[in-house]
């Protein structure tokens, strides 16, 4: 199951992506019989109300989708997508989780998460521009997995924690530089408004399979800058999750982007800093493609 939101131009609403077309989500509950009262207003409320039941409601709905039921909202290419969470209460993140990436920084190697946070007003769609040209002179890209939580989680252990992610999806964790070494925390070159693209969907487990052995790479005007696989972070994603929730209770559509392999632009020689008119790709296998333009 691939979790949305897309715009109907008044305001984000839940949907599923199934093939190349887009259905609301609230209509294929119903029809599966799955809703028997209000419209939910968002993919984190759906979390809220049934992330512990995505198997089942993957189960519901697909005949419904397959069957020809259901008036979809619009093919893919035509329907504008948010991020797929676009209300998160927590964007937390990772960093040095690579390490290879730990190496180019000539950092430490961590005996903990590194993290760090961002704000739901960091994140952009899937396909939106990256307006940021005028805030920073140093705009450097990361590309990462992030998981999404479909459940409350508390002080979980790190053989159960991937019980708690709702799906995976795509990140590019864009960074002003200037801004995020200005001072000993990272925050301001973190969290810039309207600069991290997030989705396009949220893909379920039982599409990606192992969250630890999935190619990603980052391709800056078509040229691969990054190239990894998820088997090479330093910490998994379950022991991210188990982590964090022995401080942090997570909710159903917190964010958790773990981390970026090396090749980012502040390392190269020179330096590849993203310019107005680049286009950015992170690709992650199984769960998708970010393309975003720099403004």
């Amino acid at each position: 199951m691939k979790l949305v939101s897309y715009d109907r131009g008044t305001g984000w609403e839940p949907g599923l992506l199934h093939g190349d077309q887009v259905f609301g989500l609230n209509a294929a509950l119903w029809a599966a019989g799955r809703r028997a009262s209000t419209d939910l207003p968002s993919v984190r409320a759906f979390l809220q109300d049934h992330g512990g039941q995505l198997p089942q409601i993957a189960a519901a709905v697909g005949p419904v989708l397959d069957g020809g039921a259901l008036e979809p909202v619009g093919a893919l290419d035509s329907v504008k997508l948010g991020p797929p969470v676009t209300d998160p209460t927590k964007v937390l993140c990772v960093g040095l989780n690579y390490s290879d990436h730990v190496g180019e920084t000539g950092r430490a190697m961590p005996a903990h998460p590194d993290l760090f946070a961002k704000f739901a007003s960091s994140l952009i769609g899937p396909y939106d521009a990256i307006d940021r040209s005028d805030v920073t002179d140093n705009l450097d890209f990361e590309g990462e997995l992030a998981v999404v939580i479909g459940r409350e989680c508390g002080r979980v252990d790190e053989s159960d924690a991937l019980s708690y992610v709702a799906g995976l999806s795509v990140l590019n964790d864009v960074t002003a530089r200037d801004l995020q070494y200005r001072g000993t925390q990272w925050l301001a070159g973190k969290a810039v408004d309207r600069a991290t693209p997030f989705g396009p969907t949220i893909v379920t487990l039982d599409e990606t399979g192992d969250p630890q052995a999935l190619d990603i790479e980052t391709y800056v005007n078509g040229t691969r800058v990054q190239g990894s696989n998820t088997k090479n972070m330093i910490f998994s994603v379950a022991r991210i999750i188990s982590y964090i929730s022995q401080f942090l209770t997570l909710s159903p559509g917190d964010v958790i982007a773990t981390g970026t392999p090396e090749g980012i632009g502040a390392k190269r020689n020179p330096p590849l800093w993203l310019r107005p008119g680049d286009k950015v790709e992170v690709v992650l296998e199984k769960v998708g493609i970010l393309r975003n333009e720099i403004h």
